[in-house]
């Protein structure tokens, strides 16, 4: 603890303490009233909880009435209800954790089946697990230590929130959690007459929705994810299958809010084609040809530094420095970064480049550079000549601003002329920044990304592996072209662009909820996040028996090769001792090479990683036995429960030996957490070296230094406490870095799920009410007053308004003639009065000829397809906007303030072209009698969506939307093979929108705006005057 924690726990006091003082009296108070219940019957315990439910049910029921009676709104009765049944459940707490205490008793010695093995029950719940059951009912986070039951936990607030009836969520890491735990701990509830259901990516919606309604709903956070997406492209009430958000308890709640935090969950469909895939094919052999060259020369630069190094230093840091950017992982170069002072050397040198601001010098002989840290790569002037030495321009992209205003003023060209021109500047800057997108992807593929670390190449296919729990991630791609540009690199298919359908992030989704809470064992690190975040407070909660596992001090060696040495020898003594060992790795990649080494030692042993999973229960329940040996990634971290035998616990039960630390301090502490559990015996120490990634990148200059003071040789370890908080500093720094870009996502999709609300609204609104009059009157009211403002002037009379052009409007798209009204309406309101009047007459009309509903569910159609296919081209022009907002940061303009000024703009126009567009197709449409009184709206559902998670902090759509969709279809169906050159998002308006112009027709001539001139150019044969 530091001085200044010191200080400020003396004046504000111990939080963990003050948390524990807080919760303990209702511990008593429960464990006194469960002794009550004792001589009830099995039939009167249930009763028991059945009457507080039913008690619940009328309370709300007659409040509704009441509050109906005083006629407020529905949402402020929502409000008062929510209130109600809030302080109704804190006064039951006390009871309701109390029957379920003593149903888990009563339910000791019992079997039954989970995952179609027997078990027999035999939990009942301590004291801490009634704390954390508090801590969770009242909305927080309950930190509970591994193995201390936070499955059993969460049954008693999930017993006592289910009374609502409105449905409560259990979010597990994985499908097999959630499966298990439903039936395990669905036989607790059970006993309570509790409905339990578990939902799957595979299951039909029917089963879904039964799954949803009943009282507790277990699954994975992605699916409770992508289930809400596919509720909200439905085309009928009876499609959905979620109920309300009600209150989700989040298992493991640091992995699902923290690490899922930075993946957007996307509903795509495949697109027909895939123009820009093709160019990572087509760069392929030029970058692999300038990374040869690349290699070459860094290998030239650190010989020419090595030789240096006995004469002149200065130029050696200088060389070693260029090396470093060059090839960070260069062997030479960081052999020769083990001699003692060399590291110095370069960070001293990398200083005076940075502090004069001439980093760009050292560069610029290079043919790229790297920057670790940042994972950005810049292509220097030197490596353009080398890719394309014959067109030197193709890496220039045109300033649009400048160019237009050159165009503009150019008195040369024709008013035609001007557009031809600013339309070859568009398709110019799209063409090249294509081609620099593409060639910075491969560099990244080639010099960041690892095969066997990031991803692994299986059946051809690329397949990404978690970072924090290092299993292959099915059905998740890089985001921005990074994933194809690494299917070139690995030589393998190239899979197609998908058409983004909708898309959320896991933060707000979950930021729905009415309440929420969590459950882990290492949430205290990510506290500040929590409650900045999520308003989510962080509480500790005492082990119930005390740890006893001994945790030493990191080992840290200079290289990896002594690192894995001593791992060996490490693991040989442990193995002879008869002691088991679970060795966890941070990579594939290493976990193989440890298992090579091991083997020749002929030390028997199992290795888990994302290629060889299939037998992973089998290696966990043997891996607590005595002298077994597993080799693993995180696989065996979160969530997996090793259990030892009794000679495994004489020889001193599991010993955890890590063989790297993982950038953030919560897998570390996961994999610690495997050994001494509920008081086991253990042990566990981590075997570093200066060359590991995170040694190397943030943590290894002052250990660097301690090092070559004290003259530590080869092959000799230093472990100090001094050190291990060293690193602690280095993975502070790493896990800072990772919740801005968190929250930098999070800033910009907030600016997304504003509009995504109000559109999602409109849906539902039409969705679940059979008739959408209201809402389609609100929908014409509202795009008459917006023509009315646009034609007005400033004024407040339609004297004032530019009569004839809005009459074109009104004609066009309402099919309504108010050229002879004009002395008869002088108020914005009175003519909106006379629209929705003179429409009501064409509505009926259309109505009587039909069969009853038939006009109805038409409606409702054209608001469902219009508003899905103008949402879809605004999701991809939102994230055109926002690939390119960030270079407004050179114009001194904050990029997010840009994004939501220049977002709210396009929403507004979208808004506009869907409300215009849905009265134009309900009133021009002409529909036939026919003997089926039903519009079908089945082959309007999209039948090719498919569920991806994007891994990176983008917003990763990439192909635009179609635009061959009839007017009553509500998914793009592709039918039209599009053209196979990648066309920038052109802005018809290329003059304004309401910019007057001249057009002209023979001899006659108008002068109007140019969003009215585009219609009789387009239509009449009308031509701009130039």
């Amino acid at each position: 603890m530091s001085i200044l924690s010191g200080v400020m726990k003396g004046i504000f006091g111990d939080k963990p303490a003050k948390d524990r003082k807080e919760i303990w009296p209702l511990v008593e108070e429960i464990n006194y009233f469960q002794e009550s219940l004792s001589s009830k019957s099995d039939e009167g315990l249930k009763e028991n909880y059945f009457d507080i439910k039913k008690e619940l049910s009328n309370l709300i029921e007659n409040q509704k009435k009441e509050l109906k009676l005083k006629k407020i709104s529905d949402d402020d009765i929502d409000d008062e209800l929510y209130e109600i049944e809030k302080s109704f459940l804190d006064d039951k707490l006390v009871e309701v954790f109390a029957i379920v205490k003593e149903s888990a008793k009563r339910l000791m010695g019992t079997t039954f089946t989970v995952m179609g093995q027997p078990m027999t029950w035999d939990m009942i719940h301590y004291d801490v697990q009634l704390m954390g059951g508090v801590v969770l009912h009242k909305g927080k986070i309950s930190e509970m230590k591994t193995g201390e039951g936070k499955t059993l936990v969460s049954t008693l607030p999930l017993a006592l929130n289910a009374l609502t009836g409105r449905g409560v969520h259990v979010v597990t890491v994985n499908e097999y959690l959630a499966e298990r735990d439903s039936q395990w701990m669905g036989h607790l509830f059970n006993f309570l007459g509790i409905t339990v259901g578990c939902i799957f990516s595979q299951m039909s919606r029917e089963k879904k929705k039964e799954a949803y309604s009943k009282d507790i709903t277990y699954g994975v956070n992605s699916r409770f994810c992508f289930d809400y997406l596919e509720d909200n492209m439905a085309y009928s009430a009876s499609e959905q299958v979620q109920r309300n958000h009600v209150f989700a308890i989040i298992d493991e709640v640091d992995s699902v809010l923290v690490d899922e935090a930075r993946t957007p969950m996307i509903l795509s469909g495949q697109a027909d084609y895939s123009s820009s895939n093709q160019r990572f094919n087509d760069w392929r052999s030029k970058i692999e040809s300038l990374i040869r060259e690349q290699n070459n020369l860094v290998n030239l630069i650190v010989s020419e530094a090595e030789e240096l190094l006995e004469t002149d230093r200065t130029k050696a840091g200088v060389k070693l420095l260029m090396s470093l950017r060059g090839s960070p992982k260069n062997n030479k170069l960081m052999k020769i970064m083990q001699k003692s002072g060399i590291k110095q050397l370069i960070n001293t040198t990398e200083n005076n480049f940075l502090r004069e601001k001439n980093i760009q010098a050292i560069d610029e002989k290079l043919f790229f550079s790297i920057d670790e840290k940042s994972e950005i790569i810049d292509l220097s002037e030197k490596g353009r000549d080398k890719l394309s030495s014959s067109n030197p321009e193709q890496f220039v992209i045109p300033d649009i601003g400048e160019f237009f205003h050159d165009i503009d003023h150019n008195e040369q060209l024709s008013l035609n002329d001007k557009l031809a021109e600013k339309e070859k500047i568009q398709s110019l800057h799209a063409e090249r920044s294509e081609t620099i997108h593409t060639i910075n992807q491969l560099l990244r593929a080639y010099s960041l990304m690892q095969k066997d670390v990031d991803y692994i190449v299986k059946d051809g296919k690329v397949l990404i592996v978690d970072e924090h729990t290092g299993r292959v991630m099915h059905g998740r791609r890089f985001s921005s072209g990074l994933h194809a540009a690494i299917e070139a690199k690995e030589k393998v298919s190239i899979e197609r662009e998908s058409q983004t359908m909708a898309q959320i992030t896991v933060q707000n989704y979950f930021r729905m909820y009415e309440k929420l809470a969590g459950m882990t064992g290492t949430a205290i690190t990510e506290a500040g996040e929590f409650m900045q975040i999520y308003n989510l407070d962080v509480v500790e909660i005492d082990t119930n028996k005390p740890i006893v596992r001994k945790d030493d001090e990191d080992m840290i060696y200079k290289t990896k090769k002594e690192k894995y040495n001593a791992c060996i020898e490490k693991i040989q003594e442990l193995f002879s001792k008869g002691q088991p060992v679970l060795v966890g790795t941070t990579s594939v990649e290493e976990s193989e090479t440890l298992a090579r080494l091991l083997k020749r030692t002929k030390v028997p042993h199992n290795v888990l990683n994302a290629k060889q999973h299939q037998r992973e229960a089998e290696i966990i329940q043997r891996a607590g036995q005595k002298s077994s040996v597993t080799i693993s990634t995180n696989m065996a971290g979160r969530g997996t429960d090793i259990k030892l035998d009794q000679e495994a616990k004489n020889s001193g039960g599991l010993f955890i030996l890590g063989t790297g630390r993982h950038e953030s301090r919560r897998i570390d502490l996961q994999l610690r957490g495997r050994a001494g559990r509920q008081g086991d015996p253990g042990e566990s120490v981590f075997y570093l070296s200066l060359e590991d990634d995170l040694m190397r990148l943030f943590g290894s200059e002052r250990i660097a230094k301690v090092m070559d003071r004290m003259g530590i040789k080869d092959g000799e370890v230093i472990t100090h406490s001094m050190v291990t908080k060293s690193i602690e500093r280095a993975q502070k720094k790493v896990e800072a870095r990772n919740f801005s870009i968190r929250k930098h996502l999070l800033e910009y999709d907030d600016v997304m799920n504003s509009q995504r609300e109000l559109v999602y609204e409109r849906r539902n609104y039409a969705l679940h009410n059979d008739d959408v009059t209201d809402l389609f009157n609100g929908i014409i009211a509202e795009y008459i007053l917006e023509i009315i403002n646009e034609n007005l002037n400033g004024s407040d009379s339609l004297k004032d308004a530019h009569w004839e052009e809005l009459s074109a409007d009104i004609l066009d798209t309402f099919g309504i003639d108010i050229s002879s009204q004009q002395s008869s309406l002088s108020k914005s309101n009175q003519l909106v009065d006379y629209i929705l009047s003179e429409s009501k007459v064409m509505v009926d009309y259309k109505k009587s000829t039909l069969p009853d509903g038939v006009f109805d569910n038409f409606q409702k159609v054209v608001i469902f397809t219009t508003i899905d296919q103008k949402w879809r081209q605004h999701l991809y022009s939102m994230d055109q906007l926002r690939g390119g907002i960030q270079l407004r940061a050179y114009g001194q303009k904050n990029p997010l303030i840009e994004y939501k000024k220049e977002g709210f703009g396009m929403f507004t126009e979208m808004m506009h072209d869907t409300n215009k567009e849905t009265i134009k197709k309900i009133f021009r449409t002409n529909l036939v009698k026919t003997s089926d009184s039903s519009i079908s709206t089945s082959s309007s559902v999209p039948t090719n969506i498919k569920t991806t998670k994007e891994n990176a902090p983008d917003l990763g759509f990439i192909t635009p939307p179609g635009t061959n969709q009839s007017s009553n279809s509500g998914a793009q169906r592709f039918t039209k093979p599009p053209s196979q050159e990648r066309q920038p998002i052109v802005n018809d308006r290329k003059i304004g929108r309401n910019e007057k112009v001249t057009i002209r027709k023979g001899d006659d001539t108008k002068i109007i705006k140019w969003k009215k001139a585009q219609q009789l150019i387009q239509s009449e044969g009308w031509s701009l005057d130039e």
